[in-house]
């Protein structure tokens, strides 16, 4: 089978300075250090299976890194040009080796709306006509759409809303 050479990673004194900023400063998430690793050896004419075996990751990984290096190097390169600052190029940087957002269904409810219902939560359900003496989810659901705080809630995520209440304790943050 074929061994493909991996394109070569050229770096500018800046961006090479940078990466061994991130690489080296010990605060950085483990995660951002390798994929600044992973340049920095791709730079040094390594190729992606010594690289993989080095920093103990999968080829396709390191592969991965490599070009998605590649494809910002225009940008780099129009940053440099610009002369930014250390300190902009750097979060250029960190934000080309951080991850890409993964799929998935976006938030339908906004942290405003949430607070909101954990506020109706913490009224007297008697006071909003509801002749219970504790609020169940299913009438927390109904109560925020009556207020037009949403369109549309299940009781299941007022429960959810309810739980993340007692997990973080956002009791004190909604009576103040």
């Amino acid at each position: 089978m074929p061994n493909p050479n991996a394109q070569a990673i050229n770096l500018s004194d800046r961006q090479r300075k940078q990466l061994e900023h991130i690489a080296s400063h010990r605060t950085n998430a483990y995660r951002l250090v390798t994929r600044a690793k992973v340049i920095q050896g791709a730079a040094g004419g390594i190729n992606n299976t010594e690289l993989s075996h080095q920093l103990q990751l999968h080829r396709r990984r390191v592969r991965m890194w490599r070009q998605r290096w590649l494809e910002a190097g225009e940008q780099l390169a129009v940053a440099e040009q610009k002369q930014v600052s250390d300190k902009h190029l750097r979060k250029m940087i960190e934000s080309i080796l951080n991850d890409a957002p993964r799929p998935g269904t976006p938030k339908f409810f906004s942290v405003e709306q949430a607070v909101q219902i954990i506020a109706i939560a913490c009224e007297d359900p008697q006071q909003s006509q509801h002749p219970v003496s504790h609020w169940t989810s299913t009438e927390l659901a109904t109560e925020a759409q009556m207020r037009g705080i949403v369109e549309k809630i299940s009781p299941r995520s007022v429960g959810r809303f309810l739980r993340m209440k007692q997990r973080y304790n956002l009791i004190s943050i909604v009576t103040g």
